[in-house]
C-alpha cells in the first residue's frame, strides 16, 4: 500500500498473537520501514503515592517499565527473522497523550493499534484511547479489529463533497490513495461511498413554496447525477498516472446514495460486510481544538470492522511536546 517509512505499533497484553502485530510486521517488511513497538505505563496517582511506604512511586514506576520492556523484547523475538528495523519503547503517562507526543517527536507516519472493544450489541468496537487517537493524532491511525480476516476481502472508502473546501478535496484524495493501494496489495474488492442530501428538500416539498413534488423529484435526480459525475471525476483525476492505473486495475464500485452519511456509511459497511473502512475524521484543520466532526464520530460508534482514519494536510494536534 502507500509507502510508509516509520511505523508505530501500540502494544497490549495480547500483542504477540494479534492481527495488529501481523499487519505491522508485514507492512514494515513490504515498505522497508522502521517499526517501533510502544507500551505505556500509567503515572502513579497522587492519592496512591501518599499510601506507598515499601517502595517509592518512582521505584514502582521503574519496575513496571522494566516489566513492559521485557514483554516487548519477547514479542520482538517472535519475528526476529523478518529482517526489519525494530525497537521497543515504554512510555509513562496518559496513553494517548504520550503516543501522540512520540509521533510528533519521532515523525511516525502511521500508528497501528488493536481495537479496545468487541463491537457487541452493548459495546462499541473503539475505546477511549482509540477515539482520542483518531481525533488528535496527526498521522493516519489504523485501528484493527482483533478478529479481522488475515486478508481484506472488501475495503470501503468514504468521501465527502465540498467544492469550496480545498482541505476536504485533499483529504478525499488521501483516502482514495490509501484505500486503492491497500486494495491492490490485498487483492480486495474496493468500494467508494458518497452520501448526499438535497439542500432544502423538506422546505421545497412544503405547501408554502409552490414547488410540486414532481419538480422536487427532478431536482433530486439532477443532484444525484451531479454527485455521481463528481465522484467519477474525483476517482479519475485524484493522483498520478500510476494511481490511475491502480484504480483501473482495482475497478472500484461506486455507491452514490441519498441520505445522511452518519447512517449511510455504517449501513453499507454492514451490507457489504467490509473488512476495513478508510475515512477522514477531521471537521476543521489549522486550528487546534477542531478535530472530529459529529458525522465522523457517529459513524465510528456504529462500525464493527477495522478502520484506517486520515487527517488532511495542515492538521494541528492539540497535544504538544511540552508537558
Amino acid at each position: 500500500m502507500k509507502r510508509f517509512s516509520n511505523i508505530l505499533l501500540i502494544a497490549d497484553a495480547g500483542t504477540d498473537q494479534s492481527a495488529a502485530l501481523k499487519r505491522a510486521v508485514a507492512l514494515a517488511k513490504n515498505n522497508q520501514a522502521a517499526l517501533t513497538l510502544v507500551d505505556v505505563v500509567d503515572s502513579v496517582p497522587d492519592e496512591l503515592q501518599m499510601a506507598i511506604t515499601v517502595v517509592t512511586p518512582q521505584e514502582l514506576c521503574d519496575i513496571a517499565v522494566a516489566e513492559k520492556r521485557e514483554q516487548l523484547q519477547e514479542i520482538i523475538k517472535t519475528f526476529a527473522d523478518e529482517e526489519i528495523a525494530v525497537e521497543a519503547k515504554v512510555l509513562v503517562g496518559k496513553p494517548f497523550i504520550e503516543i501522540i507526543r512520540q509521533v510528533l517527536e519521532s515523525g511516525y507516519d502511521l500508528v497501528i493499534k488493536c481495537a479496545e472493544g468487541a463491537a457487541s450489541l452493548t459495546d462499541m468496537l473503539f475505546g477511549s484511547t482509540d477515539m482520542h487517537l483518531m481525533r488528535k493524532c496527526p498521522c493516519p491511525v489504523w485501528i484493527i479489529k482483533s478478529t479481522e480476516h488475515q486478508q481484506y476481502r472488501r475495503i470501503l472508502a468514504a468521501v465527502d463533497q465540498d467544492p469550496e473546501d480545498a482541505v476536504k478535496d485533499a483529504l478525499n484524495r488521501q483516502i482514495l490513495e490509501m484505500s486503492t493501494s491497500l486494495a491492490l496489495a490485498e487483492f480486495s474488492e474496493m468500494h467508494i461511498v458518497h452520501a448526499w442530501r438535497l439542500f432544502g428538500e423538506s422546505y421545497f416539498r412544503s405547501l408554502r413554496t409552490g414547488i410540486s413534488d414532481a419538480e422536487v423529484d427532478a431536482m433530486l435526480a439532477e443532484e444525484a447525477s451531479e454527485r455521481r459525475r463528481w465522484l467519477e471525476n474525483l476517482v479519475n483525476t485524484y493522483g498520478t498516472r500510476a494511481d490511475k492505473d491502480a484504480v483501473d486495475y482495482v475497478d472500484p464500485q461506486l455507491h452514490v446514495i441519498e441520505g445522511d452519511a452518519r447512517h449511510i456509511v455504517p449501513t453499507i459497511a454492514r451490507e457489504l460486510d467490509v473488512d476495513l473502512v478508510v475515512m477522514g475524521t477531521v471537521a476543521r484543520t489549522g486550528i487546534a481544538g477542531f478535530f472530529m466532526g459529529n458525522t465522523a464520530e457517529s459513524i465510528l460508534t456504529q462500525l464493527d470492522c477495522s478502520v484506517l482514519t486520515v487527517k488532511p494536510p495542515g492538521f494541528i494536534s492539540p497535544v504538544t511536546l511540552e508537558a
